[in-house]
């Protein structure tokens, strides 16, 4: 099968020719529709779950992907041979990711696909779709509450603009002028241009008493620090890049924390559900094939990815 993997921490991702994999108990083995790209896809190349979990090289990336499921190892009781689904393909110890033509992976790991959409749009949601909505659930927005988003145009923050003003939140976020119409659409109360000046400040401007939440998805420790200015007293701040300091957020009397995403096939499946309702939109920036993944992940690389990129086979 082709695939795009690499054969070293560090190497560059390349297409090559690879040996199909075989689903072993408790696993199927899925034929790849389609495969989204992340940012996790080239922190993992570069070696960042190394001390964590063992890899096996050659080491194929992308961790989301949907696609259907073509046979079942022993023991495997959700999903049957035809069965659309989608979910987390990633693997570092069998070497396994979603950046093949197959993929062999636990059942645990996915759910069954919006049947509403098509895989390039399921293929895009499971990491940023479980992130965004791990963080609403844990930094309990809600009604009323004013919510601050950095980074706001990338998938994460595509979904949680969504998930945040569902829940009927006004939802503040960073994007550039010609982005302002489409966050809007997506529930944005407003947009913060940050090529106008400091974010920080054109906020406080405008909403002299702060937010409540910030969901910072972007911003390193110094920028973050510059960032909890807009939250009010007793008011959370989040980042998803581990640029929180906890204690020096508690001395300000803010509650913060350093994001660490848990999914679960519950959570595909109420994304799933959220799709099929029309409750959910998925911004896909660019379907792109196979060979030129490599050229996506240095896109990837730069922090500047608007909505989501997702391949196709």
């Amino acid at each position: 099968m082709k695939a795009v993997a690499v054969t070293a921490f560090g190497e560059q991702p390349q297409l090559m020719e690879l040996s199909e994999p075989d689903p072993g108990p408790g696993e199927v083995l899925v034929r790849m529709s389609a495969a989204g790209v992340n940012p996790l896809d080239w922190k993992i190349a570069d070696g960042l779950l190394k001390d964590a979990t063992p890899h096996t090289f050659p080491l194929v990336l992308g961790s989301d992907g949907a696609g259907e499921v073509v046979a079942i190892g022993t023991g495997v009781r959700r999903f049957t041979v035809g069965d659309s689904v989608f979910g987390q393909f990633q693997r570092p110890g069998r070497g396994g990711g979603s950046y093949g033509e197959f993929a062999a992976v636990e059942e645990k790991a996915l759910a069954g696909a919006a049947r509403s959409v098509t895989y390039a749009t399921s293929a895009a949601v499971p990491t940023a779709g479980t992130s965004a909505y791990n963080l609403v659930e844990e930094t309990r927005i809600s009604e009323g509450k004013r919510v601050l988003i950095v980074g706001g145009t990338g998938g994460v923050g595509t979904f949680a603009t969504q998930l945040a003003a569902g829940r009927g939140a006004e939802v503040l976020v960073t994007a550039r002028p010609g982005l302002t119409d489409l966050m809007a659409g997506l529930g944005a109360a407003a947009t913060v241009d940050h090529t106008l000046g400091p974010v920080a400040d054109q906020v406080l401007a405008a909403h002299p008493e702060g937010v409540d939440v910030l969901l910072d998805l972007v911003s390193g420790p110094v920028a973050f620090g510059e960032m909890t200015r807009t939250v009010r007293d007793g008011g959370t701040a989040v980042s998803t890049v581990g640029s929180a300091d906890a204690d020096a957020l508690t001395d300000h009397n803010l509650r913060g924390f350093n994001f660490q995403n848990r999914p679960s096939p519950q959570l595909l499946e109420i994304l799933a559900g959220q799709l099929d309702a029309g409750r959910l939109t998925v911004i896909l920036a660019d379907e792109i094939a196979l060979e030129d993944a490599p050229e996506a992940l240095e896109t990837s690389r730069t922090g500047h990815a608007q909505g989501k990129t997702v391949i196709t086979f």
